[in-house]
């Protein structure tokens, strides 16, 4: 079995269907043995391809999520749960048949339903800010508790409501038209064969040219 074929056919079953195809169906679809398929699934949970939980099953495949994370997104024909507030911008960028989708979620400082559509010619609308808690350098430490706290609030006063409460450190704040821009090219690729992950350089030159500065994006 090809590694890439098994990442594709992962990818496409997320964008088509907005779930996560299981490790018997990827093997009908592959030819393949139902353990191969899932040997290789840990393959590309080791190489950062995608998530899996203590059962094997797939969580995360970015943009793309198994399991809800507060944000839905809707597009033109297909529902996806957004694993964060950067993913669930990527999703019309990745699928721009589908554009523009709905992204909703609420506040986490004060709980108030927000929601925009987001599309790939510009950026979102509103002055809600978006709050990331993990730098850079330790998404990876804990890429689901890292995606749980990419956030939209309402408003910097909520951010600083939000922090008060939980107790976390204040991480990186920024406004819709740069989350907008970070999520644009994000992903561009991942849905074609021969996708490769950035290196750190390459993903700091791309933090850069979005207009992320500081030493929370390794800057």
């Amino acid at each position: 079995m090809d590694l890439e074929d098994l990442r594709l056919a992962v990818y496409a079953g997320f964008a088509k269907h907005g779930t996560a195809p299981d490790a018997g169906a990827l093997a009908v679809r592959l030819g393949v043995a139902t353990p191969t398929v899932e040997a290789g699934l840990h393959e590309l949970a080791s190489l950062r391809h995608l998530v899996l939980d203590d059962a094997g099953q797939v969580v995360l495949a970015h943009p793309f999520s198994a399991i809800p994370m507060g944000f839905s997104v809707m597009g033109s024909r297909t529902l996806w749960w957004g694993g964060c507030a950067w993913d669930s911008f990527a999703l019309p960028h990745l699928v721009p048949d589908q554009a523009p989708v709905l992204v909703a979620t609420r506040c986490p400082g004060c709980s108030t339903p927000l929601a925009w559509d987001v599309g790939v010619a510009e950026p979102a609308q509103g002055e809600q800010v978006a709050h990331f808690l993990v730098p850079a350098a330790h998404i990876w430490d804990d890429v689901v508790h890292t995606c749980r706290h990419q956030s939209l609030f309402c408003s910097t006063a909520c951010v600083d409501d939000w922090l008060a409460a939980s107790g976390w450190p204040r991480g990186y704040v920024m406004d819709l038209a740069t989350l907008w821009r970070l999520a644009r090219g994000w992903y561009a690729g991942r849905l074609d064969h021969g996708y490769r992950r950035r290196d750190p350089g390459q993903a700091a030159d791309y933090f850069r040219s979005v207009g992320l500065t500081g030493a929370f994006w390794g800057l």
